[in-house]
């Protein structure tokens, strides 16, 4: 037996509520990336810094804007867009 095995049955259990709890585990058991693909790019530190910086100023990730750019993309090319975020 571990000398950690008594600090188990001494520890009081979180309070959290039973909806709560339900909440949690449904959004751990989500796997954001099911049924995705990577769309990956090489690029200099500067863009990347550029990149992070405004989604930073922003408010918003890096896969937002590229989704943002992409939109744009098929736009400019007479093709419907995506709207992935």
């Amino acid at each position: 037996m571990s000398r950690f095995a008594g600090l188990k049955k001494t520890v009081a259990p979180s309070v959290v509520e039973p909806e709560a709890q339900a909440v949690v585990e449904k959004a751990r058991s989500r796997n954001p990336r099911e049924g995705k693909r990577a769309v990956v790019g090489y690029f200099s530190p500067a863009v990347s810094k550029g990149l992070h910086q405004l989604a930073l100023d922003t408010d918003t990730t890096i896969q937002g804007l590229i989704g943002e750019a992409i939109d744009d993309l098929m736009r400019k090319h007479g093709r419907h867009p995506f709207g992935e975020r």
